[in-house]
């Protein structure tokens, strides 16, 4: 009888604690490289569904993954940062940023070096966890690394190879692709079309047969590839690793590369040519006259120094972009998707002239193309000077700025292709053809789609170009009469312990005690919300949900919301500071734990967002709700909830 309650007390136990989830499992590992050289290593087994966020998270994003060691009497030295495997980046439209994070599994790595003997070494990891619902507080996770009895694997493996961080790539298919399609635009400038059949002639005349003509080809198409590849391989080799990953961070490459496009851009646009000192052009042309394998192979080099002036730009502006990813190989693949595209039409119509006469002549349009180049290279230099702005927090070049300047571009762009501006190069225009109209109503689309951005629209377009929106001259939007209306509600006299939350304007306290206090005086329900300043669905529900006239209207006149945060990481007052009555031994010292155990504990919950509504004996009028992102269902809790109150 007595081993039957029991089974009923667990059964009833895991009931009531069904939604307290522990989605990631740590595992620790210790390899000794040398006498006193170790490599921790900590694994993190992922339940389905659910993803870990890396270290490398910009800031206002999710809560980062973190480790940290004790170290009494500097037993030991660390050796770089805590390195961690490839994970998926994507563009986070709530943020408004790349964030990075894993599914499945985690690996993290951290070399150190022992001083004096030790047995062992602690320390901790904090880390956020989110599926696609909902996210669980910032957590902290003990770890232990064994260092005796460990298996020495210097004899086994290579000197190691302790690196100093961890890095974000860019995706290297994502690279390649891009600098495909930009080697197709190279190949439609004035300075590259028109030495097509020039190519072709030459290959023509010197073949003896077909055969001979094809093989010729191909090396000649193999020669532009090896030029360029080893152009990229060149860049790889000077800057390094630890240089390319500092690129996307670091204000003065920053603008550096803005100065960069801005000339590149000016270049494009008829200011002035680029070019290569004509010495060498010469110099390389008396080669190609040598013949065979090393004529071919200088007659490619020949194409790309006298072809600079126009694929010089582009070249330079896809290095900038692939170093700025952080990847040491993106340069290279940069380069062979470019040198592919250039070196494919150029191998194909010298093994088939015949198809020389598909080819469109050489006029105008190959200009025309070379500014739109050159229209693109300056809003992508203002992406640069974004970045180094968004480092130093100097709010220069604010979201509505940004967007200003590009909208002024794009517009500037769509009058060109209109034939309403004209640049240096530019042949009289007498009529506008087909293609240069659908390109300028594309353009046109793209300045308009872009202007409700300036009063706060997401533009999920250009979401990897544009500052986040929280970077922006106000939360509110651009107008008169909603900043009055801001100022007006801001002049009002606030609830002690109230705040208004833009751009709602709902009235929310952060502090439980106070907000409960106030809603009995007001005899009005309460309403938690449970959420944290990094929890992404918590920022869906606020900016998808909530903002439906009928749900406002609710939170503003109807209830108290109380809102709390998990993730607060100011400290505690003092007399504040209490024992965990979850982890025995360990203190709260901070806002977002107190109230983290207070879900935990009431409400047997740990994931955000989650909504209660309570009367006030602090009974639930209704069962609490989660993620919920169909509005009307939203709305039909808040109101079944409110009717028992």
């Amino acid at each position: 009888m007595k081993k039957l309650i029991f089974i009923f007390a667990l059964i009833a136990l895991s009931v009531c604690n069904a939604q307290v989830l522990e989605p990631v499992k740590w595992t620790t590992k210790t390899e000794k490289l040398s006498d006193n050289k170790f490599k921790l290593i900590i694994t993190a087994a992922i339940d389905a569904g659910w993803h870990l966020y890396s270290q490398n998270v910009p800031q206002n994003g999710p809560v980062p993954t973190s480790f940290a060691f004790n170290n009494p009497e500097n037993a030991f030295k660390i050796v770089g940062n805590t390195k961690e495997q490839k994970g998926h980046t994507v563009d986070d439209p709530v943020f408004g940023m790349k964030i990075t994070y894993f599914d499945t599994s985690a690996k993290f790595e951290q070399f150190i070096v022992v001083n004096k003997p030790t047995k062992s070494i602690k320390g901790f990891v904090e880390f956020m966890v989110c599926d696609d619902t909902r996210c669980l507080p910032p957590t902290e996770v003990d770890l232990t690394f064994n260092l005796q009895d460990i298996t020495d694997e210097a004899n086994n493996k290579q000197t190691a190879n302790i690196d100093t961080g961890t890095k974000e790539e860019s995706s290297p298919w994502y690279i390649f692709f891009i600098a495909f399609l930009s080697g197709f635009a190279a190949l439609l400038t004035p300075c590259v079309f028109p030495m097509i059949p020039m190519t072709v002639s030459f290959f023509t005349k010197q073949s003896k047969n077909k055969a001979v003509g094809i093989k010729n080809a191909l090396i000649y198409g193999f020669s532009i590839i090896v030029i360029y590849v080893l152009l990229g391989i060149l860049v790889s080799l000077i800057f390094g690793a630890d240089a390319l990953n500092a690129l996307s961070t670091n204000v003065w490459f920053n603008l550096i590369f803005f100065v960069l496009l801005l000339a590149f851009a000016a270049s494009f646009l008829g200011a002035f040519e680029i070019m290569l000192p004509n010495s060498w052009a010469s110099k390389v042309d008396s080669q190609a006259d040598r013949g065979g394998l090393v004529g071919i192979f200088f007659m490619a080099l020949a194409l790309a120094i006298v072809s600079f002036s126009c694929t010089g730009p582009i070249v330079g502006t896809l290095l900038v972009e692939a170093a700025a990813g952080g990847n040491q190989i993106g340069p290279i693949l940069g380069m062979l998707g470019f040198s592919l595209a250039i070196a494919l039409p150029f191998a194909l119509f010298a093994a088939f002239p015949g198809w020389l006469n598909s080819l469109p002549k050489s006029g105008g349009w190959l200009n025309t193309v070379k500014v739109v180049l050159g229209f693109l290279e300056l809003a992508l230099a203002f992406k640069f000077l974004s970045n180094a702005d968004l480092v130093l927090q100097l709010h220069w070049l604010e979201r509505e700025v940004f967007i200003a300047v590009w909208v002024a571009i794009f517009a500037a762009l769509t009058l060109y292709l209109f034939g309403k501006i004209q640049l240096p190069h530019d042949s009289p225009i007498t009529s506008i053809s087909v293609g240069r109209l659908i390109l300028g109503l594309i353009t046109l689309s793209f300045t308009v789609y872009m202007i409700p951005g300036l009063w706060g629209a997401p533009l999920n377009l250009i979401s990897a170009f544009a500052p986040p929106q929280h970077y922006s001259e106000s939360p509110y939007g651009v107008g008169f009469a909603k900043q009055a209306n801001v100022l007006q509600l801001k002049n009002k006299t606030l609830p002690n312990g109230a705040h208004l939350m833009p751009p709602h304007d709902i009235m929310a306290f952060n502090d439980y005690d106070k907000g409960l206090a106030y809603a009995k005086k007001v005899k009005k329900p309460v309403m938690i919300d449970f959420t944290g300043y990094a929890c992404v669905n918590c920022r869906k529900m606020e900016q998808n949900v909530w903002t439906k006239p009928e749900i406002l209207d609710i939170l503003k006149n109807e209830v108290v919301l109380i809102s709390l945060h998990v993730d607060d990481k100011r400290k505690l007052e003092k007399n504040d500071i209490v024992d965990s009555k979850l982890k025995p031994g360990k203190k709260l010292k901070y806002i977002g734990q107190k109230w983290s155990e207070m879900q935990t504990l009431k409400y047997k919950a740990n994931t955000q967002p989650m909504y209660v509504l309570m009367d006030h004996s602090e009974a639930n009028l209704i069962k609490p709700i989660a993620y919920t992102p169909q509005a009307n269902k939203y709305y039909d809790w808040l109101k079944k909830g409110l009717s028992k109150f």
